[in-house]
């Protein structure tokens, strides 16, 4: 049987297969950044998400990436945002 998760968004319970693990990472010159993991075994407290903007944006405005990732401060969400957008960011 798989294991089950709760998405930090709609709350709702899924398996662990359709839900993206998501890890808070510092990343240079942003700070606090929101990376997926993609393996799911990246060191650190996970938050997991079903891959969809409603549930991104669900989250965002209830701030709960800080809360279930244990993280103070700001995050910077746009990363996330852009690849659940399916576009990539060309700097």
């Amino acid at each position: 049987m798989e294991p089950v998760r709760t998405c930090v968004g709609c709350r709702a319970r899924a398996s662990r297969s359709s839900l993206l693990r998501v890890v808070a990472r510092n990343v240079v010159p942003v700070g606090q950044a929101l990376v997926v993991d993609e393996t799911a075994t990246l060191p650190g407290r996970g938050a997991w998400l079903h891959p969809t903007l409603a549930c991104f944006h669900l989250a965002v405005t209830r701030r709960v990436f800080g809360r279930a990732l244990r993280v103070d401060g700001t995050l910077e969400t746009t990363t996330l945002e852009n690849r659940l957008n399916g576009t990539v960011n060309h700097e």
